[in-house]
């Protein structure tokens, strides 16, 4: 099963601030989160991992 990150944790896990997280959601850069209830959201650990990744192999790349 997939573990589900808060806020907290995916801007400790990606190194960016909750207002570029919050931007690149917008833009469609980033994984979207889910809403967990009415006032709490998170990200799926796996999608935020293959965006790193991603991320990555395209820095390496160019």
């Amino acid at each position: 099963m997939d573990r589900i990150l808060r806020l907290k944790e995916v801007s400790q896990k990606t190194g960016l601030p909750r207002s570029t997280i919050y931007a690149k959601i917008k833009q469609g850069t980033f994984p979207p989160q889910l809403k967990l209830g009415p006032r709490a959201s998170g990200w799926r650990e796996s999608e935020l991992d293959l965006w790193i990744e991603q991320r990555q192999s395209n820095f390496t790349c160019s």
